[in-house]
């Protein structure tokens, strides 16, 4: 039997590649179809190199011409896959620095700071080399955190050069502006001010080797992230929110501000803080007071990832109060929501990088902010 090329292009636009929109033919992916007889030879570009995806197309074209054109048909399908170039995210570094994380929220209140320290303590306990930068310069909170309010740091020599030694507290390398300014005094600073407050805890620091640098950031999405993202290349970036409508809506415009293309920082996944309410006496009951799985749909729906959710419980709030981070607590529930938001942390950093190049500072270049220049 003689098959017919276009009874098979036309059988074949009844069916797609797994998770595109369009059938195989109007999206391009059947390059050629060639008949001998009885045979037919079709060419496949694929876009993805996953193997599932190559076998699914190959059963889905010889299923379809063998019940609609011929029974007996000789199929072969040849697949070639070209993958789309990765995201140009330019490369640049800082010596010792392996990983910049920003914490973000799109509003106060939602336990941004808390999520922060916890986070850095317990990637320590794992084994990593943690810093912490305090970066909400109107509200510095780390010090009282890591109970190291009255410290200040000591200048030490690198290389012929003066620089900041950061405070250490739980295996954690700390440095805010809390350490150069007294307890009762209000930060009344410009813009241009913070930011140069923050350039020189950045880059007169001794940092030294980090795995992790954690970025605490101020609420919103002003002056002081841009200036950040101006000086550091992120890595990436997670925002924290609360289940409810009100601080969803502000999370969005956080991530929102990552994804600009002017500012292209990669989007970790988001963190729900305050995901349920546990009473200590009814460890198993769940009460969610702020709703539920907000920051969770969130995420499905900006299409990033889900890092974990961490619940309201009075020993966090307190352990924050009195210096000593909750997570610190052995064999509770809150050291086992830190540990899994910490491993997801780390998971989506390492995809990060596997998938990307390294970040570059972003370069702001007009008084309209990230305005995209033409030249």
């Amino acid at each position: 039997m003689k098959l017919d090329r276009k009874e098979i292009l036309s059988a074949l636009e009844t069916i797609s590649i797994a998770g595109e929109g369009k059938n195989m033919v109007e999206s391009g992916a059947v390059q050629n179809v060639i008949t001998f007889g009885d045979e037919v030879v079709v060419d496949l570009l694929l876009t993805t190199p996953a193997m599932h995806i190559k076998k699914r197309a190959e059963v889905d074209i010889i299923k379809v011409i063998h019940e609609k054109i011929y029974d007996k048909a000789k199929v072969k399908v040849n697949i070639k896959v070209e993958a789309p170039e990765k995201p140009e995210i330019k490369g640049k570094s800082i010596p010792g620095i392996s990983n910049i994380i920003a914490v973000s929220s799109g509003k106060g209140g939602v336990g941004k700071s808390t999520i922060t320290a916890n986070l850095a303590v317990t990637l320590a306990n794992m084994g990593f080399k943690v810093g912490v930068l305090d970066a909400d310069i109107y509200g510095p909170s780390m010090p009282i955190m890591f109970d190291v309010e009255k410290s200040k740091p000591i200048s030490v020599e690198v290389d012929g050069k003066s620089k900041m030694k950061p405070i250490t507290s739980y295996g954690v390398e700390l440095l805010s502006i809390g350490f150069f300014t007294s307890p009762d005094q209000a930060v009344i600073w410009r813009g241009p001010m913070a930011s140069k407050a923050l350039n020189q805890m950045i880059f007169d620091a001794d940092w030294g080797e980090l795995d992790f640098m954690l970025v605490d950031l101020p609420p919103g999405t002003g002056d002081i992230h841009l200036s950040i993202m101006q000086s550091l290349p992120i890595t990436g970036a997670v925002v924290v929110s609360t289940p409810q409508a009100v601080a969803l809506a502000d999370a969005k415009k956080g991530v929102a501000m990552f994804q600009n293309e002017s500012i292209n920082v990669p989007v970790l996944g988001i963190i729900e803080n305050m995901a349920y309410f546990t009473p200590e006496e009814l460890p198993n009951n769940k009460y969610y007071i702020f709703g539920k799985e907000g920051a969770k749909n969130l995420a499905e729906d900006l299409n990033v990832p889900f890092l974990g959710e961490v619940p309201i419980v009075q020993s966090i709030r307190e352990a924050g109060d009195y210096g000593r981070p909750a997570a610190l607590q052995t064999a509770t529930a809150v050291q086992a929501a830190f540990e899994e938001l910490a491993r997801s942390v780390v998971s989506e950093t390492v995809k990060r990088n596997d998938n990307l190049p390294p970040t570059e500072a972003i370069k702001i270049t007009t008084m309209a902010g990230c305005s995209a220049v033409k030249k």
